[in-house]
């Protein structure tokens, strides 16, 4: 659906989406450039490849939509660039991130997983403020509810199912809520366990952490892409768990096998 304009200022319209965005990219190199000046790198590059990883997540956003959406768009193809009505995947906005962020460490010949680590706890603060978008557009909502925080939908975006319900389940804030939790965990064991850590394991742990609530919410959710009758969120989310934890369990097997035999 449209993003909900939130002002005009002459012949252009500001919208909600938009500023929760510019809001996610600013925390979220800001975070970044927090850890990094932590490990002693220069923060300025996280502010360098803010605007740069900003179009190559969105790029990547748009793409994963207009893919699950492939009948309309096949249709009207003059429509895929119009993100301003509508219509983003998170999995594909952080496919589009990774990609930018190898390409700037390539350029700038950065260690892509040391940035990727400083990167990831920002990457869930960016993702948990931008999540708000979908409280002023009314997307990302789950089915009704009494509970109190509840919130209310105008008709014209109920499914017809639920066409005579008033509040539903804020599955956005159940994300924000999640991703700031798992903000959270990750500048913990990165601080905690900096010595036990090998660069890229808290960009691992990020592809659990996150892939684990959207899981869980995706259970709540109407209107999922799906494949086989399992919502295709699930599935990206499922794999991402199992890879990384592949990867985590291989990168430290000599210090499980010691966990293992007890030494």
């Amino acid at each position: 659906m449209p993003s909900k304009v939130a002002f005009t200022l002459g012949p252009f319209h500001v919208r909600w989406y938009g500023i929760t965005m510019a809001l996610a990219i600013l925390a979220g190199a800001w975070l970044t450039s927090v850890e990094a000046r932590r490990k002693g790198d220069n923060p300025d590059y996280a502010w360098q490849a803010a605007p740069f990883l900003l179009i190559t997540g969105f790029v990547g956003a748009r793409l994963y939509h207009v893919v699950h959406n492939w009948g309309t768009y096949r249709a009207n193809p003059q429509d895929i660039p119009a993100i301003w009505e509508g219509g983003i995947g998170i999995f594909g906005g952080v496919a589009g991130i990774l990609v930018g962020a190898l390409l700037f460490a390539w350029w700038y010949r950065l260690p892509l997983p040391r940035w990727l680590d400083s990167g990831a706890p920002a990457l869930l603060l960016g993702q948990a403020i931008g999540r708000w978008g979908n409280f002023f557009n009314q997307e990302l909502f789950g089915p009704p509810t009494s509970l109190p925080w509840g919130i209310p939908i105008d008709v014209q975006n109920r499914p017809a199912k639920w066409i005579d319900s008033e509040r539903f389940q804020p599955l956005f804030l159940y994300e924000c809520l999640w991703n700031l939790a798992m903000m959270g965990i990750l500048l913990y064991v990165a601080r905690r366990w900096a010595h036990r850590l090998r660069e890229g394991d808290i960009a691992l742990m990020y592809g659990i952490a996150y892939p684990a609530g959207r899981i869980w919410i995706e259970t709540l959710r109407t209107g999922n892409w799906l494949v086989a009758g399992v919502p295709m969120a699930q599935i990206v989310a499922g794999a991402s768990i199992l890879v990384c934890s592949l990867a985590l369990l291989y990168r430290h097997r000599s210090e499980v096998a010691r966990s293992a035999a007890g030494t």
